[in-house]
Formats: C-alpha cells, sequence, structure tokens
C-alpha cells in the first residue's frame, strides 16, 4: 500500500525538484475530516495511484508553506510533474475521479508555481 511521506518547509522544494515523475502533494490538517479522507482513498488504491509520489505538508506546522501556495481550504492538492510545479489540482476524493483529474490536469500545460 502506498504511504504519503511527510514534507516541510525546511525540504519541501529540494526534494520535490529531484523527484522523476509524478508528484501530488497534499496540504492536511490533523483535525480535517476531509484530509482523512482524502488521504485513505490515495492510500487504499495503490494500482489506481501506482508510480504517483504521495506527499503530505501538515499546513498548520509549516505555515510558510501554507502562505507560499495561498492555502485558504483543506485539503489541498498541487501537482508536480519531474520536480516542476504543474498545477493545483482540484477534485472529489473519489479514487477514479481523482486519477481522471490527474490524467486531465498531466494532459495540460503547465501552470506558474505560485
Amino acid at each position: 500500500m502506498p504511504r504519503l511521506q511527510t514534507l516541510d518547509q525546511f525540504d519541501f522544494h529540494h526534494r520535490l525538484e529531484q523527484l522523476p515523475g509524478v508528484s501530488l502533494v497534499i496540504f492536511t490538517g490533523p483535525a480535517c475530516g476531509a484530509c482523512k479522507r482524502l488521504k485513505r482513498v490515495l492510500t487504499g488504491e495503490p494500482l489506481l495511484f501506482e508510480g504517483v509520489h504521495l506527499f503530505e505538508v501538515d499546513a498548520q506546522r509549516d505555515m510558510a508553506l501554507t502562505r507560499e501556495f495561498g492555502v485558504f481550504h483543506l485539503p489541498a492538492m498541487f501537482l508536480y510533474r519531474d520536480g516542476a510545479f504543474h498545477c493545483e489540482l482540484h477534485s472529489e476524493a473519489v479514487a477514479g475521479k481523482l486519477r481522471r483529474a490527474v490524467d486531465t490536469a498531466l494532459a495540460a500545460a503547465p501552470q506558474e508555481a505560485p
């Protein structure tokens, strides 16, 4: 089962820029029910998200990153490709819909980083 690796303000950019392939970063909070549901979906469907690096940022603990990305609502998702920011991702926390959102976003041109 894939697991979410933790990123913080001290290793966020450094770790992501070195990763080939697709990375999905979610900003979460310990009391966020929707965040817990999203994490269960991401880690509960190993084949659906195979090949996608999954990361989590605690939005309360890492306020510098939360501000940098303009996160106002949790969970917030950001997609990276080959170490570079690709886009903010919006999707319902349903495995198939989330996978389609990732694929659709990757087919589009990358956006500017926040």
